[in-house]
């Protein structure tokens, strides 16, 4: 009945301890370099470009207006976040920029799908335009 009880404290205690990482993961750390980074892309600068690089490369899970709800968004594990909103808003280009480089889970890094630096500063830039 001991080892039982003993199991059973270690189990839960495990599993406390697996729900408190699984929180910790869910916080975007963006080195502190990006976070100051400014866009060298003036804001208006290749406005289609910049809609048609987010049609070809977010679209599809970030959705049409950045709601989350892209055609493969239930595919996906994380919270897919809403371009819209203040919160996202709130971010800086370059917090944006890196994320949208290097990605984590399930959002991929696009260094190699779009190796110009220009491509991934203009989806800012179109993001931008998804506000509220």
């Amino acid at each position: 009945m001991k080892t039982f009880k003993i199991l059973t404290i270690i189990g839960f205690l495990s599993f406390a301890l697996y729900s408190f990482t699984s929180i910790v993961q869910e916080e975007w750390i963006v080195p502190e370099k990006y976070q100051t980074m400014k866009n060298p892309i003036p804001t208006k600068t290749d406005a289609s470009i910049g809609k048609s690089l987010y049609t070809k490369h977010c679209k599809s899970c970030h959705g049409k207006e950045g709601y989350g709800d892209g055609s493969k968004a239930d595919e996906q594990e994380g919270d897919l976040g809403d371009f819209s909103s203040e919160e996202y808003q709130s971010q800086s280009d370059g917090t944006l920029f890196y994320k949208t480089t290097f990605g984590r889970d399930d959002m991929p890094e696009y260094t190699k799908k779009m190796p110009d630096d220009e491509d991934r500063w203009l989806i800012v830039n179109y993001m931008r335009t998804l506000a509220e």
